[in-house]
C-alpha cells in the first residue's frame, strides 16, 4: 500500500521541525572553548574587573570624539549581572530636528579610567532616530476636520524621523571562550581584544527592542523629548539568535519590506526564552501545515461536488465576501505586508470564482467580450436544503442586522476615522468579528433538519478546526486587536457544536459522503 501525499507531506514537516529545533539548541547552547595556549579567546570578565558604562548622543555615527558627544547616563556603579532602568530627557540638537539622525553611543570600560584613552573600552552605537512616514489623521466624520500641519506631509507621502523612546543596552555575560578556529561569524563582528589577548565585554544595542508603536515624531519645535533605557545581561545564545534574526530582517528589508511591516515578529522575540521560542515556532509550522492540508482538502471537495444538498449557499458566499472585508480593512489600516499577503491570499482562495460558482451552479459563456450567465437545474433535495438555510437566516437576520447598524452608527457619532471609506470598512469588519460566526449557525440548522452531516467536507473541516485551536494560542503570544482575539475563541463554540452533531447523528451508510457518493451506491454499482 502506497503512503498518500497528505502522510509524506506530515513526515517531511515533522523530520523538518526537528531538524530545526536541533539547529537553534545549537545556537542558543554553544560549547566553550577548552583548549590550552593560543587557540581559545578568554573574556576580559573573568579577571572580575570593576566596570563603568557611559552612554552619549552624538550626530555622527563614526570618528566621534569627546567634542561629538553629549553625556545621557554616566553609570558609576555598573554591575554585569543586575538589570537597572532609567528615564532621560535628552536634548534634540538642530541637525535632527531638520530630519537628521542622532546616534547612540555606549562605552564600558574600567571604573574611573576615561573611554577615550584606555585600551581596555568596549563600545557599540545604533541610530536613536528612524525615518519613517506619520500616522494617518483620524477626525470625527459629523465634526470638523482638523487643521494640521502634518496633513499635508502624510499627503505628500515623506518620511520624517522619528524618536526611538526606548533603548535597551545588552552586555553578554556568560564566561565562556571563544575557539579562533571555530568563531561565530555573528560574534566575530563584535569581538575586541584588549592588550592582553582577552576579549572585551561584547556591548550590544537590542535592535529587536526598537518597536514601531515606540516611535515618536520629531519637528522643528521639538526641543526635547524623554528617553527610556533598560540595562540588562544577555545569554551568548540569545545575543546569537538576535544577530542572525536582525540579519533575516534585514534580507527581508532588502525586498522591499519596510521596518513597520517585521514590526510584528519583533514582538514575538523580544522578551521570550528558548521554550518560549521554540513553543511559538512549532505551533506556526504547524499553523502553516494544517492551513496547506486544509486548502489542499478544500480543492479535493469542491472539485469532485456536484450537488448543494446539505450545505448551506449563504454560508458559502458569506466566507468569501468576510475574507475580502476583512482583507480590505487590513489594507486600510496599513498593516505589515507579513500580515496583509497571507490575508490576501486567503481571500482569494475563499474568493475564487468557481467556489461560488459550484454553489450556485452557475456557468459563464463568452461571445466575444459579452459574457452570458447560465445556472443549474436545482434538485428537489437542493430545494428542501436551500429551505431550511434560509428559514434559519430569516430568524438571524432580526438579530443581526440591528446589531451591525446600530454599531456602524456609534462609530460614526463616537469614533474618529481617516475617510468615510475608512468607516464603512470599519463597520463591515466589525461586523464580521462581532457576528460573522451568524453566519455559521445556518449549517448547524441545516445538520439539524437533515439529521446528518455527512454532507460536510470532514477532513478539510477537521484542519480548519485544529489551526482554530491553534489560533486561540495565538491569541496570547502575539498583539492583536480585541475582536480578532474574540474571534479565535467564539469559533471554538461552533466548533463543539459541530462535533455534537457529528456524535449525535451517526454515520448511515445509505446517506451521502463528503464527495457526493454513499456506500450503499459504490456496492450496487460493483455488483452490476
Amino acid at each position: 500500500m502506497k503512503p498518500s501525499l497528505t502522510a509524506i507531506i506530515s513526515v517531511l514537516f515533522l523530520a523538518y521541525i526537528a531538524y530545526s529545533i536541533w539547529v537553534i539548541y545549537g545556537v542558543f547552547f554553544p560549547k566553550s572553548c577548552k583548549g590550552s595556549g593560543k587557540r581559545c579567546i578568554k573574556p576580559y570578565i573573568a579577571k572580575n574587573p570593576k566596570l563603568e558604562m557611559q552612554i552619549f548622543t552624538s550626530t555622527k555615527e563614526v570618528g566621534v570624539g569627546p567634542k561629538d558627544l553629549d553625556l545621557v547616563w554616566k553609570y558609576k556603579n555598573f554591575s554585569l549581572s543586575e538589570t537597572a532602568v532609567r528615564t532621560f530627557n535628552v536634548s534634540i540638537p538642530m541637525k535632527t530636528r531638520k530630519n537628521g539622525t542622532l546616534f547612540l553611543h555606549v562605552f564600558v570600560h574600567p571604573r574611573g579610567e576615561d573611554p577615550f584613552v584606555t585600551k581596555y573600552s568596549s563600545f557599540e552605537s545604533s541610530p536613536i532616530t528612524s525615518y519613517a512616514l506619520p500616522q494617518s489623521e483620524t477626525f470625527n466624520l459629523l465634526g470638523e476636520k482638523k487643521d494640521s500641519a502634518s496633513a499635508n506631509v502624510v499627503s505628500k507621502g515623506v518620511p520624517i524621523s522619528h524618536w526611538r523612546s526606548k533603548v535597551v543596552v545588552n552586555v553578554l555575560e556568560d564566561n565562556i571562550a571563544f575557539d579562533k578556529n571555530a568563531l561565530m561569524g555573528e560574534i566575530y563582528k563584535l569581538l575586541r581584544n584588549s592588550p592582553d589577548g582577552d576579549y572585551l565585554p561584547i556591548v550590544y544595542i537590542d535592535q529587536l527592542s526598537f518597536r514601531v508603536k515606540d516611535l515618536q515624531p520629531i519637528t522643528e519645535k521639538t526641543k526635547e523629548l524623554p528617553l527610556t533605557i533598560t540595562y540588562s545581561p544577555i545569554s551568548i545564545g540569545k545575543l546569537r539568535m538576535w544577530l542572525n534574526t536582525i540579519e533575516s530582517f534585514g534580507k527581508l528589508h532588502d525586498l522591499g519590506f519596510t521596518e513597520k511591516d517585521t514590526d510584528e515578529i519583533k514582538g514575538i522575540f523580544a522578551d521570550t526564552n528558548f521554550f518560549f521560542l521554540m513553543l511559538t515556532f512549532t505551533v506556526a509550522a504547524f499553523h502553516l501545515l494544517f492551513d496547506f492540508l486544509a486548502f489542499k482538502n478544500d480543492i479535493s471537495y469542491w472539485k469532485n461536488r456536484d450537488t448543494m444538498v446539505g450545505l448551506s449557499t449563504r454560508a458559502v458566499v458569506w466566507r468569501c465576501i468576510s475574507t475580502i472585508i476583512i482583507f480590505l480593512y487590513l489594507l486600510d489600516e496599513e498593516t505589515s505586508l507579513l500580515v496583509l499577503i497571507p490575508a490576501g491570499i486567503g481571500s482569494v482562495i475563499e474568493g475564487l470564482v468557481w467556489k461560488v460558482k459550484k454553489a450556485f451552479k452557475l456557468k459563464i459563456r463568452w461571445e466575444g467580450l459579452k459574457p452570458s450567465f447560465e445556472f443549474g437545474i436545482t434538485s428537489e433535495k437542493e430545494k428542501e436544503t436551500e429551505n431550511f438555510d434560509s428559514q434559519a437566516m430569516k430568524y438571524l437576520s432580526y438579530l443581526l442586522y440591528p446589531l451591525c447598524l446600530g454599531g456602524a452608527v456609534y462609530s460614526l457619532l463616537y469614533v474618529e476615522h481617516k475617510s468615510w471609506y475608512s468607516w464603512c470598512i470599519h463597520s463591515l469588519v466589525n461586523g464580521v468579528y462581532a457576528f460573522g460566526f451568524l453566519f455559521m449557525l445556518p449549517q448547524l440548522f441545516v445538520n439539524y433538519k437533515l439529521k446528518s452531516v455527512a454532507h460536510l467536507p470532514w477532513r478539510a473541516f477537521m484542519y480548519k478546526a485544529f489551526n482554530t485551536f491553534i489560533d486561540d494560542v495565538f491569541a496570547f503570544i502575539i498583539t492583536m486587536p480585541t475582536a480578532h482575539r474574540l474571534a479565535c475563541f467564539r469559533d471554538d463554540v461552533v466548533f463543539v457544536v459541530y462535533l455534537y452533531q457529528r456524535w449525535l447523528y451517526p454515520v448511515d451508510k445509505a446517506r451521502v459522503n463528503e464527495f457526493g457518493m454513499s456506500f450503499k451506491e459504490e456496492a450496487k454499482k460493483k455488483k452490476q
